[in-house]
């Protein structure tokens, strides 16, 4: 396994969150958690995902694959005991994103898929997005986050820009064209309320 998903790969993380509560995260079980992951990038929302098209065998094939991997995990993240996202940790110098930029030591990717919702809650996203990027930066050894969201997601990219990361590029995938963006420790801390004394 290489020294990066050593340190990425908590066996759980908790993080409190002033208006919504605690978030509580841990590694991804195929076997108890595969059917609800087919159901949620099934879905209208998870387009940006492209998985849309896949067979539940071919995404749990996937998740195996990836919980399998030296390079790569998958999280769920959950509140109040009850699955609210999932997140992919990655090596980006073993991804697509390292074939357009030149990895940096301390870099990590990760991509985020909020669960389906009854109802909105105002703020919730954005809850979700900062434990992600808490747990990622937990790692001392962890600088800076690269993502490479779809470059049609609006909802994505003003989640991105709240908690600190900034665009770079547009970049041409194999499976969609992408903006490259990166957020370093310390503009994630510039992001949180009190600057990240909360």
């Amino acid at each position: 396994m290489s020294e990066v998903l050593e340190r990425v790969r908590p066996a759980a993380f908790e993080r409190v969150d002033l208006a919504l509560g605690r978030f509580t995260m841990r590694p991804l079980e195929v076997g108890r958690d595969g059917a609800m992951i087919v159901d949620w990038v099934k879905r209208p929302y998870a387009r940006y995902w492209n998985m849309g098209q896949k067979s539940k065998a071919e995404i749990l094939d996937f998740y195996e694959g990836l919980m399998a991997s030296p390079h790569a995990t998958a999280m769920i993240g959950e509140r109040a005991g009850a699955p609210a996202f999932l997140t992919e940790l990655y090596d980006p110098a073993h991804d697509q994103v390292g074939e357009h930029y030149d990895p940096l030591p301390g870099d990590r990717g990760m991509h985020v898929l909020v669960a389906p919702a009854e109802r909105p809650v105002p703020g919730f996203t954005l809850a979700v997005m900062r434990t992600i990027m808490a747990c990622v930066f937990a790692d001392p050894g962890a600088r800076r986050v690269v993502v490479e969201p779809d470059i049609r997601n609006e909802k994505i990219h003003a989640l991105n820009l709240a908690v600190g990361f900034v665009y770079d590029r547009p970049l041409s995938f194999r499976e969609k064209t992408a903006h490259l963006a990166f957020c370093t420790r310390a503009q994630f801390l510039a992001s949180l309320p009190d600057g990240g004394r909360q």
